[in-house]
């Protein structure tokens, strides 16, 4: 049988980053905080806890902070205190930077309105959110990965074009004979970070080149823009943050109409939680809104 205090302790120091502030969460000393943790890894035989700054968790750790975490959205709707604490539940979600940076938020919003729940944003690569499900650090995800996530149901979300962009000046510098193979690789260009495959696939796709430019490592979708505006590099924007600079005469694509597509997808735990559908329902609306559907 699971000792549910020691479970608590272990979560509350992931969470929290340390001892000190685990017990403090949970009013009591560190040294009680300590004792429990340590128990619990002898008796599963177990590193649980990194001892650092911060405190992380181990992969048994992570699937101990996980059923923790699932117990409470699942107490949460038997009593509004029953988890055992004045604090609201929190849903941990990972998300990718772009979804942040448009339409996820209006999403969040309306879910936090109607349920007093509260939500903590792991940030990633659309392409690896659905990682962090496996791992047991989430309830949910936005992702590109339409593959079946063990405990989890994904449903179809809509799509976000790309468009490779840079300022007019930028184009004229690198880009005056259009884009070559040649260009294309000598022209800086940005990435989110060394997982971002969109540039290159973009190359690939829409015009057969392999891509090695020079590259600046820009790990926030605002960044990308900002540094697009200035002329530091090209890189693929979202259209729906692209269109308003492109209007205004401050980006331009640096091959016309030649968008990607990224289809997105909602992974979510299968967990009789209502905190979770109504979630769920949140995000499914506001994507349906402002997402692009299928015809």
């Amino acid at each position: 049988m699971l000792d549910y205090p020691a479970l608590a302790a272990v979560a509350a120091v992931v969470r929290e980053g340390s001892f000190e502030r685990a017990a403090e969460r949970l009013g009591v000393t560190p040294s009680a905080i300590s004792q429990r943790v340590k128990a619990l890894e002898e008796r599963l035989g177990a590193i649980l806890i990194v001892r650092g700054q911060p405190c992380t968790a181990t992969s048994l750790g992570r699937q101990l902070c996980a059923h923790v975490d699932q117990v409470q959205l699942l107490e949460a709707d038997l009593a509004p205190s029953f988890h055992g604490s004045d604090t609201p539940v929190t849903l941990k979600v990972a998300v990718n930077s772009d979804s942040m940076a448009s339409w996820f938020p209006e999403a969040a919003a309306d879910f936090a309105r109607n349920s007093g729940c509260m939500l903590e944003f792991i940030l990633e690569d659309e392409a690896h959110t659905a990682d962090r499900l496996r791992s047991g650090e989430v309830v949910a995800a936005v992702s590109a990965d339409p593959s079946a996530v063990h405990g989890c149901r994904t449903i179809g979300l809509g799509a976000i074009d790309y468009l490779a962009c840079a300022s007019p000046a930028f184009i004229a510098r690198h880009f005056p004979d259009g884009v070559t193979a040649q260009a294309l690789n000598q022209a800086p260009c940005l990435r989110f970070d060394r997982r971002d495959g969109l540039q290159a696939r973009w190359a690939r796709e829409r015009h057969g080149i392999d891509l090695d430019p020079p590259t600046h490592w820009v790990p926030s979708t605002l960044g990308f823009l900002h540094f697009a505006l200035e002329g530091m590099a090209w890189g693929m924007q979202p259209a729906v943050m692209a269109r308003d600079p492109i209007e205004r005469g401050q980006l331009a694509e640096i091959s016309p109409g030649t968008p990607i597509r990224v289809t997105l997808y909602w992974t979510v735990a299968r967990l009789q939680a209502s905190a979770l559908k109504t979630l769920t329902d949140a995000v499914r609306r506001v994507a349906r809104l402002q997402l692009i559907q299928p015809d």
